[in-house]
């Protein structure tokens, strides 16, 4: 539900802003499925309002009754007896009242600015003497807690009703009409004209201040609020009636991750602890053992059932602490907030070494956090870069100069995911960890590339976006194509949307190729369409874990031997035109076989698995095997590492 909610969120303010900007602009061109800009905001408005009411419903028919009958209960002011009451009274007096700032609307004082996601109490008051009523705006503070926690610690009170009960403090003498929470959502998505910017990073902080004054797109009010208050938050906020959604739940509803966060074991899933990866096992990760492990044998690690910690953490931990180690370069595209890798960098740099990071400014919505290390990197002398202009750098890689005994040795990570400790141990993912002379050579090449002055088109492994991912992908599926029912493609992605790329599974679907798409997020492309996309089946996992990783397979049938790729791009149009990304194809025998295992098992499970229909809609397939490839990879990579 917390997620739905940010989502849905993160959807208005980027997406719904986008295609209202080009309403805005009276842009009129038909995207790929046919539809004009407002076109696609009625469907997208239809759509929601059936997601809401469903929302809605399981909020207060399902989860609210569900926590009840385990001890956490959803409590509303009406609900509290005299002794709850005046417990929240203190609380209020206490805790509330002092941040509070009620803004009155009337001819001396404007209608306030509402500030982006905020909760807020539209308030109409009225003067008992002379009869005028007056509009007023409270703001709930958002560094308080959603929930005024009460003293049983089982139930919880929206924050906003505890400052509804209290409105005659605010406004002494005033009868209190009428009071509603309202939340507004604007539009978040950067607008850089990089080409202008001698300093990106003051540009993009600059762009983040601007972006809290973005135009509204979307009101949430809640249900039963008068048309009265209605009609003047829709004139303030200048915003259109059809983007007015009205609840009987609660707003923000995001809100709930501190009602998932509370310290109850019993209404978790049992902890999830991440193994190390077999060839890591007996790896001291504080030592420079793991290059010579490295050196050995290309190692596959499988996030989150192989720990992050004791594999990439520990290679840059290892590499900024080793002596023999002279440079350290990496891409950081989002990272947690007490990001060990960082700290290791920082230390690198404070010690002498040469490092390098290049920080994605751009990543939306980590854009001020991504400031943040940027400037705590750039004290400690760390080369900070912050991309390319016009493009994003969304690959995931990493490369270690070591002075050896025969000589420089590079030592490489390329993954699926970031570089981020806490969305490890929650995101499927895939890295490869190499001391391959040529992938080695061609990290080095796309570093330069990234950090200066350089025209780098070819690479001896790797294959990079913009400049030739597309035109790769495309000619791997006609080659397929170009044995028909011989062929066999396998793609895992979070995205697919390019046209180019559709196309050409048409075109492979037609000359009898069988496909498998697993798609964690948007599809394009339509299946099972017959003469169109009969031998296409897509369908994605949702599970446990969110699937993040990025594979390709082709071939693999009869005597062709199957190809494997993994890396940082999905197969849309931003991947492959607009960011800088960067897949590496596997030619270990062992690490082929982990990745068709995956495959397989993705394409198995009947546990997580939802399939796309040739009418846009997704089913759960039946249950024949009750397989959860999520607990098999699991219990996979237990068994790896006691045989080891």
């Amino acid at each position: 539900m917390a997620i739905f909610a940010t989502g849905l969120d993160e959807f208005f303010q980027v997406r719904v802003a986008g295609l209202k900007d080009q309403v805005a602009a009276d842009i009129r061109t038909r995207s790929i499925d046919g539809m004009r800009p407002a076109e696609q905001l009625d469907a997208i408005r239809h759509t929601v309002r059936d997601l809401l009411d469903r929302q809605e419903k399981l909020f207060l028919e399902n989860l609210v009754p569900s926590l009840s009958k385990s001890g956490i209960i959803l409590s509303d002011w009406s609900s509290l007896d005299d002794d709850d009451r005046d417990y929240l009274v203190g609380v209020f007096e206490n805790t509330i009242f002092p941040v509070l700032t009620p803004l009155a609307v009337d001819p001396s004082h404007p209608f306030p600015y509402i500030s982006n996601l905020s909760l807020n109490l539209a308030v109409l008051v009225g003067d008992p003497k002379t009869g005028e009523q007056r509009f007023a705006r409270v703001k709930v503070p958002p560094l308080l807690d959603r929930f005024v926690v009460m003293p049983d610690q089982e139930r919880f009170v929206p924050i906003e009703q505890v400052i509804a009960s209290h409105l005659g403090v605010l406004f002494p003498d005033m009868a209190v009409l009428e009071h509603n929470a309202f939340r507004v959502t604007r539009n978040a998505d950067l607008t850089l004209e990089e080409d202008e910017a001698d300093d990106l990073l003051e540009a993009v902080e600059m762009e983040l201040r601007r972006r809290r004054f973005g135009r509204a797109v979307r009101l949430e009010i809640q249900a039963g609020t008068s048309s009265e208050v209605a009609t003047l938050l829709l004139r303030e906020l200048e915003v259109e009636q059809v983007d007015v959604y009205a609840s009987r739940a609660p707003l923000d509803l995001g809100g709930l991750w501190a009602v998932y966060n509370l310290d109850r074991p019993d209404l978790h899933l049992p902890y999830f602890k991440s193994v190390p990866a077999a060839r890591l096992a007996k790896v001291d990760p504080h030592s420079q053992d793991i290059f010579d492990a490295i050196r050995e044998k290309d190692i596959v690690i499988h996030h989150p059932y192989e720990s992050f910690t004791t594999s990439v953490e520990a290679f840059i931990t290892s590499a900024a602490s080793d002596p023999n180690v002279l440079a350290i370069k990496q891409t950081l595209y989002r990272t947690s907030g007490d990001s060990p890798i960082v700290m290791a960098l920082i230390a690198a740099a404070e010690s002498g070494k040469q490092v390098a990071v290049l920080i994605e400014l751009k990543a939306r919505f980590d854009e001020q956090a991504n400031i943040g290390w940027a400037r705590q990197l750039e004290r400690a002398g760390v080369h900070v870069v912050y991309g390319l202009v016009g493009l994003k750098t969304h690959c995931k890689c990493a490369l270690v100069v070591r002075q050896e005994s025969d000589g420089i040795k590079r030592y490489c990570h390329i993954g699926t995911g970031n570089y981020n400790s806490k969305t490890a141990r929650q995101y499927e993912d895939i890295g490869i960890l190499s001391a391959d002379e040529d992938l080695g050579a061609d990290l080095t090449d796309l570093f330069n590339f990234l950090t200066g002055y350089s025209r780098q088109h070819s690479f001896r492994k790797l294959i990079v976006a913009p400049t030739g991912l597309r035109r790769y992908i495309v000619e791997s599926i006609q080659a397929e194509a170009s044995v028909g029912e011989s062929g066999r493609i396998i793609f895992k992605v979070n995205g697919l949307t390019d046209p180019t790329v559709i196309e050409a599974l048409y075109r492979a679907s037609n000359a009898g190729v069988k496909i498998d798409l697993i798609v964690r997020s948007i599809c394009s492309l339509v299946p099972g369409v017959e003469g169109l996309s009969e031998n296409i089946r897509v369908r994605s996992l949702v599970g446990r874990f969110l699937e993040h990783s990025r594979i390709f397979r082709f071939g693999g049938i009869g005597p062709r031997s199957a190809s494997y790729l993994i890396g940082s791009a999905d197969l849309m149009e931003r991947n492959l035109d607009r960011r800088v990304e960067a897949i590496v194809p596997v030619t270990d025998s062992i690490i082929k076989g982990r990745l068709e295992e995956i495959l397989d098992l993705d394409l198995k499970d009947d546990q997580n698995a939802w399939e796309l229909k040739g009418d846009g809609s997704w089913h759960r397939p039946p249950v024949i095997s009750g397989l959860d490839e999520q607990q098999v990879l699991s219990d996979l990579v237990k068994d790896r590492l006691e045989i080891s």
